[in-house]
């Protein structure tokens, strides 16, 4: 008999959760938490999933403000990169894409509590601010597999059939997903506030 040959491996109904990093982000991210203190001057802000923590209203991506408008244009550059990594035969000049964001500060105790965004094709958080930890959670994003529990197959100890994942970005990084899947964020352990910036990404077809 001869060695058994690999013809394919499918990966059937996975979740992609992208990464990226924005190098010399330090100014950039200063630039972003002065306009955040002063957003935060205007509004109390408004309650999500948020608890204890400030959550800016309105849509974030509708300011002029020359920070506000280079993130928006960051957020839709990983949209694109994310969509044509899944769909590389997509047109997406056939598309519009539109942008809804908004500033989160938590402070010592605050948190997201599970949720998801209905009606967004991809949902992201940029990093401004995250407090330095040695151990624990806090900080940390995690995801739920959208996927019935599979235990029995912890034996095997794959990532892919896992309950969950949760991961700590740091300032300066963007994480890109589904906007379906189920995620949450542990409360923040530190003397520190943790500021992001969240936005959801719908895509509707060209007129």
């Amino acid at each position: 008999m001869d060695t058994l040959e690999q013809t394919d491996c499918e990966e059937l109904f996975s979740t992609p959760l992208f990464r990226f990093r924005l190098p010399g982000s330090e100014d950039f991210n200063r630039e972003l938490l002065e306009e955040g203190a002063r957003l935060r001057k205007k509004s109390d802000g408004v309650e999500k999933s948020n608890y204890g923590a400030w959550h800016s209203s309105g849509n974030l991506f509708a300011s002029k403000t020359n920070c506000i408008a280079q993130l928006k244009t960051v957020a839709e550059a990983a949209t694109y990169i994310a969509t044509k990594n899944i769909s590389p035969d997509l047109d997406l000049a056939t598309l519009k894409l539109d942008i809804f964001g908004w500033m989160n500060a938590t402070p010592s105790g605050g948190f997201n509590a599970p949720h998801t965004h209905p009606g967004a094709h991809w949902s992201g958080v940029y990093y401004v601010s995250q407090p330095a930890v040695e151990k624990g959670e806090s900080g940390k994003i995690e995801f739920l597999n959208p996927r019935t529990d599979l235990p029995n197959w912890r034996i095997l100890k794959s990532p892919t059939f896992g309950a969950k994942r949760a991961i700590r970005p740091q300032p300066g990084e963007l994480i890109l997903f589904p906007s379906y899947l189920v995620h949450w964020v542990y409360p923040n352990e530190t003397d520190e506030e943790r500021v992001s910036i969240a936005f959801n990404m719908t895509f509707s077809k060209e007129k």
